[in-house]
């Protein structure tokens, strides 16, 4: 029978590390847990104490990884989850591919800082950027070459693509205190109005374009803009971000320029790159409240 003593750490180590009773095929804290916990842990050849603390998380975490990459292909139903410390969460949209998926992105190892087996990695922010790319697959492969990384791509059709685990620090914002506590999307959009055509040729349509826009005290010559779906996936990414991290729905009072806060890492909320360092103007095509009010009426 389970201690107190036991089912107490156990709920302590839970609420520090993100790891739930549903890793070991339960629901609750109780004895049937500590059994669960010390079944793997015989299995495992770790001292079986029915105690999920470091060691015993470490090799949970890393079993739940493999079995996501042993997923059928063909099989996955996660269309409408994002992937956090290896727990699926619920997005209000359902065209999501994860990195393990049938015809998924990934990044590759040493593109990013793994918290893997570590505790839960706080999240407070949301950064957006256009990656200047055709579709997301080519923006995924310049990463990869670039050793550069974003969790979440935005394809033309509005596809979500989660490139990794959000409980790793992806490499986007050239930022080490921004990269830590963040999360980034990459919007696809090629920017330059001379792809316009291309577009239109691969049958996705004409993009807006975007005249006026100022960035840091500068106009900016007219560019492309998103396609209204990729607003619609952007603003419901945003909602399932604020809904299962501690991002919350701010805006920097900083627009189009610098903002200081988030620069050093304190800013807790969704903003774009430009509000990171001067050497950016990404996304100066978007509407922040608009996206914001969209994606709270989803909350």
């Amino acid at each position: 029978m389970a201690t107190q003593k036991q089912l107490d750490y156990n709920r302590k180590t839970s609420a520090e590390l993100g790891w739930q009773p549903s890793w070991f095929g339960e629901s609750n804290f109780d004895d049937a847990l500590i059994s669960k916990i010390i079944e793997f842990q015989i299995e495992h050849r770790i001292t079986a104490d029915g105690y999920c603390g470091p060691g015993t998380y470490r090799r949970v975490y890393t079993e739940r990884m493999s079995k996501m990459d042993d997923i059928d292909p063909g099989a996955s139903c996660q269309s409408d989850s994002i992937v956090y410390n290896g727990e699926f969460y619920p997005i209000k949209w359902n065209k999501v591919v994860h990195w393990f998926d049938k015809g998924g992105l990934g990044i590759i190892d040493g593109a990013y800082t793994s918290y893997a087996g570590k505790e839960k990695r706080p999240i407070k922010m949301f950064i957006n950027h256009w990656d200047v790319c055709l579709s997301s697959e080519s923006c995924v492969k310049i990463l990869n070459k670039r050793k550069v990384s974003a969790q979440f791509c935005i394809d033309n059709d509005g596809t979500i693509y989660q490139t990794m685990d959000m409980q790793h620090a992806a490499w986007h914002a050239g930022n080490r205190k921004v990269n830590n506590s963040s999360v980034g999307v990459e919007i696809s959009n090629a920017y330059y109005l001379k792809y316009q055509d291309t577009y239109i040729s691969r049958g996705f349509g004409a993009r807006p374009i975007i005249s006026g826009a100022k960035v840091h005290g500068n106009k900016l010559e007219d560019f492309l803009g998103f396609y209204p779906v990729q607003l619609d996936a952007l603003a419901a990414l945003w909602e399932a971000i604020n809904s299962c991290t501690d991002t919350p729905f701010e805006l920097p009072k900083e627009e189009f320029e610098v903002s200081p806060s988030v620069a050093a890492g304190k800013f807790a909320g969704f903003a774009n790159h430009y509000h990171v360092t001067e050497r950016k103007i990404d996304c100066a095509c978007l509407d922040n409240q608009k996206v914001l009010d969209a994606a709270t009426d989803l909350s």
